[in-house]
């Protein structure tokens, strides 16, 4: 479990998420409604290099991101209730960038095969802070959190 103090760790963590991406990797962001996944999603392009306005896709389901060290795809599937292997999603899971997917979970047995899942809980008590946790589903999944995990403890050090 890793907590964010403050908005200001929120997006140094995800900015570092972003800096140690590789071409491939799949991360779901889960947590209730407000808990920071769009904000997340910010600092990750920050940390990859791309500085044009993030937008949250929910009435869209993907945004391309393509100016920085390896292309982000930011996807909301709140929306979506059936029909998930039609949209084509497992080009973009198998491709060369990073996907970020809002409220993955919902995509139930289209979800990529290896994804890290990164559930995000609000602290009853501060507004401001952020408890996470970080479960790996398959070896990319793993190596990416692993790489995380890492550059989050350097930063602390």
């Amino acid at each position: 479990m890793i907590t964010l103090q403050n908005i200001e760790e929120t997006e140094k963590f995800a900015v570092i998420i972003g800096e140690v991406a590789n071409p491939g990797d799949n991360l779901i962001l889960t947590g209730e409604l407000s808990a920071g996944k769009t904000t997340l999603t910010k600092g990750i392009a920050k940390g990859l290099g791309i500085y044009q306005r993030v937008k949250s896709p929910t009435y869209t389901i993907i945004r391309e991101y393509l100016d920085g060290r390896l292309p982000l795809y930011h996807m909301d599937v709140y929306r979506i209730e059936t029909g998930a292997w039609d949209l084509g999603l497992d080009e973009y899971f198998e491709g060369e960038g990073l996907c970020v997917i809002e409220w993955g979970r919902q995509l139930e047995d289209a979800v990529p095969l290896d994804y890290l899942e990164l559930v995000i809980e609000k602290d009853p008590e501060d507004e401001n802070k952020r408890l996470l946790n970080l479960r790996d589903f398959g070896p990319y999944a793993n190596a990416f959190k692993k790489r995380i995990e890492d550059r989050w403890e350097q930063y602390n050090e």
